[in-house]
């Protein structure tokens, strides 16, 4: 079994495979993981949609911020919100980004599917 430098445990054992660093469990059976995604972002309950062009040379992004919904179900809402605006995107760090400037089209999606939702920013 190898060490990692600084301690913390083992990342690899020659009979369970890899190991996570954060709960020492074998990666099939992590525990962080199951906890991480079962967490859901406490917010005030209304879904705010912004323009954004900071760091992207000058391109908008369109951010869907305050969705209190866990991981696997924000990746499912931004695929149908991306879908609907026929953009790419991502989801960061609990934040949808749509490329491109479609605040009316993802508020007015938002709103259909029964969220609270406030434009924010310009």
């Amino acid at each position: 079994m190898r060490k990692r430098d600084d301690g913390a445990g083992s990342v690899y054992s020659t009979e369970h495979g890899r190991m996570c660093p954060g709960c020492g469990q074998p990666a099939g059976a992590c525990e962080c993981r199951e906890r991480a995604a079962a967490e859901v972002p406490k917010g005030d309950g209304v879904v705010r949609v912004a323009r954004s062009t900071k760091g992207r040379k000058g391109k908008a992004v369109t951010l869907v911020t305050g969705v209190p919904l866990a991981a696997d179900e924000l990746t499912a809402l931004a695929k149908r919100l991306k879908r609907r605006c026929g953009a790419g995107g991502s989801v960061k760090d609990g934040v949808i980004e749509v490329q491109g400037d479609h605040r009316d089209a993802l508020a007015a999606a938002l709103e259909s599917e029964g969220w609270v939702v406030k434009r924010s920013g310009g």
